[in-house]
Order: C-alpha cells, then sequence, then structure tokens
C-alpha cells in the first residue's frame, strides 16, 4: 500500500506548509490595508472596503481563507513540481547528486525571480519550505523499486491523467472558468458553496500581488513638493487616476518629491522613477502605468500563481482523489485491483465535469434563433441566449417573458440577466436592474452594479453609493466602486 500512498502524503505536507506561509502573507497584507484604509478614511475619502469590513481586516479568520487561495494554486503547483522532481531523481536517474543539482538549481532561479524587484521574505519562504518539506517526506515514503508490477501500477496513475489532459485542453479558452462557473459549480449547491466561498475570500489575497495599477486605491504622500503652484495641480491629477493625496502617511503608495525641477516617485523607501512635471502633466496615465509596472515586486509570483491554478491544482486534486480511492478499494480487493479501479473512478469523474462544457460547445445559439431558445425549458439554453444578447448588445426587452427569468432559481440564469440589463436602454429594465441589487448571491449583485455603470445613467450615483456604504460583502463594494468611476464619478474629502 505504501507504494501507491506516498505521493498524497508528501502532498498533503506541501499544501499545509503552504497554508501556514499563506496565511502569515495575508494577514501581513491586511493589517497594512487596515493602515491604509483608515488613513484613507482620516482623510475624508470614501473607504474600501468599507468601515463594516475594515475591522476584519485585523482577524486571523480572513487572512486564513484568503490564504487558502495560495495554498490551492502556488502551495499545489510546487508539492507536484517537487514530487515530480523527486520521482525522475529516483526513479530514472538512480538519485544521481548532479541532477539533484540540476534541480536545486532551477529552485534557486526561482528564488531568483521572485526577489528580482527587491527581497520578500514571504514568497521566498514559498520557494524554500515547501520544496525542502515534500523533498523530505517523499524521500522517506517512497519506497525501493522492486515489485514486478509497479510499471502497471505506474500506468494506472499516470494514463487517466494524459487523458484527462488532452480531454481538458481541448476545451481551453478565455471562457472556460466562466462555464466552469456556470455549468459545474453553480449548477448544484455545493458549487455554489464553494462559489460563495471564493467571492467572500479571494480578495483578501488578490490584494497581496495586485500591481498598483491595479488596486481600486492608492495613497501618495505630496509633503516634499515645493512648488506651491503645482501641488493642487498634481492632486487633481492623481485622485483623477485613483491616488489618493494624504498626510503623514510613511507607508503611502507612492510619494513624490521634488528635487531639482524633477519630480521622483517612490515606493517603500525607493526611487522607482524620475520624471518632470511637464511630461507627467502631459501623460499621467503613461507615467503611472510604468511607475506601477517598476514598482510591482510580484510579477513573477503573480505568473506561478497563474500557472499552478491551471496545472498544479487539477494535478494535486488528482492525485489525493487517486489515493483516497486506492485506499478504499484495497479494502475490498488486491492491490492491482485497486489501482485499476481508483484509475478508472478517476477518469470516470474527470470526464463527467468536462462533458457539461462539451456540450456547451456543441450548443449552437445566435442573434436569429434567440427569441426561441431564451423560452426553452432548458436553463443552459436560456442562459446561452443571455450571453448572446450580451455579446451582440441586443435589447433584451425585445423578447417577451425575460422578466420571469429574474426569479428563477438558476444563478446563472440571473447574473447574466443582469448583464444583458447592461446593455439594454429601455427605461423598464432599469427598475428590473435595481430589483437584482437586493438578490442574495452576490455575484448576481455585482453584475448588476457593473450593469448600472455600463447604462451610464448619473442618476444612479446616490444610490449605488448608498449601497456602498451598507454592503458587508468586500466584492460588492468593489463593483460598486467601479461602477461609480465608469459613472465619472470621483472621490473628494468630505473634511
Amino acid at each position: 500500500m505504501k507504494r501507491n500512498s506516498y505521493a498524497a502524503p508528501a502532498l498533503l505536507l506541501g499544501l499545509f506548509s503552504a497554508q501556514m506561509i499563506a496565511t502569515i502573507q495575508v494577514y501581513l497584507s491586511n493589517v497594512h490595508l487596515y493602515r491604509s484604509v483608515t488613513v484613507v478614511l482620516e482623510n475624508g475619502y470614501l473607504p474600501i472596503p468599507n468601515q463594516l469590513i475594515m475591522s476584519r481586516l485585523q482577524d486571523f479568520g480572513p487572512a486564513l481563507g484568503g490564504g487558502l487561495f495560495f495554498t490551492l494554486t502556488v502551495g499545489a503547483g510546487i508539492s507536484i513540481l517537487t514530487l515530480g522532481m523527486m520521482w525522475i531523481w529516483d526513479r530514472i536517474f538512480n538519485r544521481r547528486k548532479i541532477v539533484a543539482g540540476l534541480f536545486i538549481l532551477f529552485w534557486l532561479l526561482c528564488l531568483v525571480g521572485v526577489n528580482m524587484n527587491g527581497f520578500n521574505p514571504i514568497v521566498t519562504a514559498y520557494f524554500v519550505v515547501i520544496p525542502t518539506m515534500v523533498s523530505i517526506a517523499a524521500v522517506a515514503l517512497m519506497p525501493a523499486e522492486r515489485d514486478r508490477h509497479v510499471p502497471f501500477h505506474r500506468a494506472m496513475l499516470l494514463v487517466p491523467i494524459v487523458i484527462l489532459a488532452l480531454v481538458w485542453t481541448s476545451i481551453m479558452d478565455k471562457g472556460l472558468f466562466i462555464d466552469i462557473r456556470d455549468r459545474i459549480l453553480l449548477s448544484n449547491p455545493v458549487g455554489a458553496a464553494i462559489n460563495n466561498f471564493y467571492y467572500s475570500y479571494t480578495l483578501y489575497a488578490a490584494e497581496v500581488f495586485k500591481t498598483l495599477d491595479q488596486k481600486s486605491l492608492k495613497t501618495c504622500g505630496l509633503e516634499s513638493i515645493q512648488t506651491v503652484p503645482i501641488s493642487p495641480r498634481l492632486e487633481r491629477m492623481l485622485v483623477h487616476h485613483g491616488y489618493l493625496v494624504v498626510e503623514n502617511y510613511e507607508d503611502a503608495d507612492l510619494r513624490i518629491i521634488e528635487e531639482g525641477g524633477a519630480l521622483l516617485f517612490q515606493n517603500r523607501g525607493r526611487t522607482i522613477l524620475k520624471t518632470t512635471t511637464e511630461d507627467f502633466f502631459s501623460e499621467p496615465k503613461r507615467v503611472l502605468k510604468e511607475f506601477s509596472v517598476k514598482a510591482d515586486g510580484y510579477a513573477f509570483f503573480r505568473q506561478f500563481t497563474i500557472l499552478s491554478l491551471l496545472f498544479g491544482f487539477p494535478l494535486a486534486l488528482y492525485v489525493i482523489a487517486y489515493t483516497l480511492l486506492f485506499l478504499v478499494a484495497t479494502l475490498v480487493c488486491d492491490m492491482r485491483k485497486a489501482a485499476v479501479t481508483a484509475s478508472v473512478l478517476c477518469l470516470v469523474i474527470g470526464i463527467a465535469l468536462v462533458a457539461p462544457m462539451y456540450y456547451a460547445k456543441g450548443e449552437k445559439i445566435d442573434r436569429n434563433n434567440v427569441s426561441q431558445t431564451i423560452q426553452s425549458t432548458r436553463w443552459q439554453q436560456r442562459v446561452g441566449s443571455l450571453k448572446v444578447v450580451v455579446r451582440e448588445r441586443l435589447e433584451i426587452a425585445d423578447f417577451p417573458g425575460y422578466e420571469t427569468m429574474m426569479s428563477h432559481d438558476r444563478i446563472p440564469e440571473r447574473y447574466w440577466l443582469a448583464q444583458a440589463f447592461g446593455v439594454s436602454r429601455q427605461p423598464e429594465t432599469y427598475g428590473h436592474l435595481l430589483r437584482l441589487l437586493d438578490d442574495p448571491q452576490p455575484i448576481v449583485v455585482c453584475k448588476a452594479l457593473e450593469a448600472l455603470g455600463q447604462r451610464g445613467d448619473r442618476a444612479v450615483i446616490p444610490e449605488i453609493l448608498r449601497r456602498f456604504e451598507n454592503s458587508h460583502h468586500w466584492y460588492e463594494q468593489l463593483y460598486a466602486y467601479q461602477a461609480l468611476r465608469t459613472l465619472g464619478w470621483k472621490q473628494a474629502k468630505s473634511i
């Protein structure tokens, strides 16, 4: 049994190590965000997250939940990579030192990548602690290869992975994650709970490695500007681009120093960019974008996270599922049959999950038959019709019966309906859109807020502000804030 189950314990140890690091990382990020939001509030601006969420930034619960994102992406990716390296080193190269040296070199190069723009101890810990822990566990648990049936067991583990990889790769496109959300997660209560967990905690993790350009709020200090006439103009320009000018905050995201007729753009005490007032005033967006790119210390880590989400997480899930099924199967049959059973079940589960996506690709819905498919008895076809309405910017009010979708229990139907209202210009759909702001599902509320911004009616700004201030959900606040910005609303000091 040890022969077939060593990978899962080593993997779980790697994930546990990742969770410890990630929880600390997200907690420290939350504490920093709390200080920034407090300063923003004290300076009379509208904070995001709002005051109802701020206090949670100092709790460990959000850090634990947010850290799970990095555990299942970076943690899974590093753990799977390490397991693969250890298997190659042991089984193919008989633990030769030169191969071990090459693998160590790979991790050293990763350390160079994550620290390219300044030393980052927390991110460094991922690439030191996890490979070390997984390697130790793999060496300790990996048995000697003596059994003549080992190639068979190895094939039983790997063949389904290859088949599933080919199947999933065949449907990969930019809409894959949306299809997974619509047709797998939001099609059942368990998946909906996972989706809600994601919406509740992912922003805590995202805040860790967002670029300044991606952040909703950025703080800026102008205390060192000596030329009085340019200070008000600088402040207006910065606020317009999301940088809120605050006073006496040492950890401001941007601090502008005037020196010898030039402007020094600093971040965390480092001078990132040097420009002139003329250059900045003529192209502020370009200068701030360049500043954001050069100040970004998470570029490598962010890319590694994305790759881990695409490959590391699915493989980790497969290894754990295979091991559990194998162990259960050994209770009723010998190890050879247990390996076959576990592999077949993993393959069946994987294909069952991909089947809805294949079915979706085969459905042909276009603007010519939307009027029929939007009234289909199948919710998948109704959602497909709404996607066409949004993509082709059709008027949803032209299709009779759309109002009934607002009370349907299928979450994808309601949030795609909200997006359809966003491209509508009929007065009656505006009222329906406002009703969706009270939907119990955060994703529906978020899409309704986004749609209000798309409609371009500035009269709704007070309503969005009211919703923002009373919301207990950070994601809803984010979409409300983005809608406000889309409508031309700008931050202004209230004190």
